[in-house]
């Protein structure tokens, strides 16, 4: 599907202008005359890089938008109403074009649901199944207060990872600068000081010191290109379905990361779960749309394994049990929730649990890190400075004799 820019009036002459996703520019106009438009311009949408979540939409803005939808759909508000205030209010001019279409569609005779998978980028397939949920049971207002939460606490579960991974990477990068630095810069003025000196002895960790200095020097360019290539083909790899494999399972097996990313995991994928089926998502879809959802492709494996176990009639503890990547006490749990009828709440009950596990772990590598990195910088530095004062101390023992 292709994003088409458009710009029409209605009957009445009043200006209307959006976007809109079809496979050419005549479904575009077919679109519109069918809601009463007459098209003026249309033009495919320029493709830009948008940093921000969901296509241009950031989870504190879908966030915002729901809890206000729930407000008006809860005091009575027709649907349509609902999306023409929050589409006149909304800043943005992106997820205003996308409320305007969703509002045009729902008008023109699709459902609700139908109009928001239309925007795969800014509603996903969770998002469209839980409002499908709502709709049908109707409860929609409540289904989008449990959505919000669910976006609230996933968010920040997200922000925590970032931010426990993102202090040993600026860690890595102020050492790798620092290095750069040294034998860019700092050792070659020692050795040539020491040249002009004579022809001294110098300690063998000087020489060394200054022997990989001169080996950088000439081969800087290709110490560029050869981390440049690496990087590019560590990118391409993890890209194939082996390369991903190989590098989520290499993640989940590290000593401290390996475990705070499984505790990720698990929250993530028992409070989707929890929320999906307190919402009346059929639990193989929705196991279905958390494997997706995943990001892992270890986690993704099991998931899948064990909605095939269940559409085959095995209860969800027992294959989730032997794909050996949950904890025992939440399977344990989950098996307590099935037999209780109660699954729902035991599962939003482990999300917490290990929410705050998250929190507790993200802390603790934080104040662990900081010491570590101070004594990795600091090694590096020091080794390299003591290696280019031992000659000065040497010459100035000589000259004291």
């Amino acid at each position: 599907m292709t994003e088409w820019v458009w710009e029409g009036r209605t009957r009445s002459g009043e200006l209307r202008k959006g976007v809109i996703e079809a496979e050419s520019e005549r479904d575009v106009q077919a679109r519109l005359r069918q809601q009463n438009i007459m098209v003026e311009k249309v033009r495919q949408k320029r493709k830009s890089i948008s940093l921000s979540l969901g296509g241009g939409v950031s989870a504190a803005q879908l966030v915002v938008f729901v809890r206000q939808f729930a407000t008006m759909i809860d005091a009575g508000l027709p649907l349509v109403q609902c999306l023409e205030i929050l589409s006149s209010q909304e800043p943005s001019k992106y997820f205003r074009s996308v409320l305007l279409d969703v509002k045009a569609n729902v008008e023109g005779g699709s459902t609700f649901v139908d109009s928001l998978r239309r925007h795969p980028k800014v509603f996903d397939s969770l998002f469209v199944n839980l409002v499908a949920a709502g709709e049908i049971g109707g409860i929609l207002d409540t289904i989008l207060n449990r959505l919000a939460t669910y976006i609230e606490k996933n968010v920040k579960l997200v922000r925590q990872v970032k931010g426990a991974l993102m202090y040993p990477t600026v860690i890595v990068i102020i050492a790798f600068a620092v290095v750069f630095a040294l034998l860019k810069w700092v050792i070659p003025t020692f050795a040539k000081m020491f040249q002009d000196m004579g022809d001294a002895q110098m300690p063998e960790l000087t020489v060394a010191v200054i022997v990989a200095s001169e080996w950088f020097q000439a081969n800087f360019i290709w110490v560029l290109i050869g981390l440049g290539l690496f990087l590019a083909a560590f990118l391409k790899a993890i890209q194939t379905e082996k390369g991903r494999y190989i590098f989520d399972a290499t993640l989940l097996k590290l000593p401290v990361i390996g475990t705070l990313l499984r505790k990720v995991a698990v929250a993530k994928f028992t409070r989707t779960l929890g929320t999906m089926i307190a919402s009346g998502v059929p639990i193989l879809d929705a196991l279905e749309i958390v494997a997706k959802a995943a990001n892992n492709k270890i986690i993704e494996g099991a998931i899948y394994f064990t909605r095939d176990k269940v559409s085959e009639g095995s209860n969800m503890a027992d294959p989730l049990l032997q794909t050996n990547v949950f904890p025992s006490m939440v399977v344990q749990m989950i098996s307590v929730g099935e037999s209780t009828g109660a699954m729902d709440t035991m599962l939003q009950k482990i999300a917490d649990f290990y929410e705050d596990e998250v929190e507790v772990s993200v802390e603790g590598l934080t104040k662990l890190l900081e010491p570590i990195a101070m004594v990795f910088i600091g090694g590096i530095v020091g080794t390299i400075m003591i290696a280019m004062y031992l000659p000065i101390f040497s010459i100035a023992g000589n000259v004291k004799q």
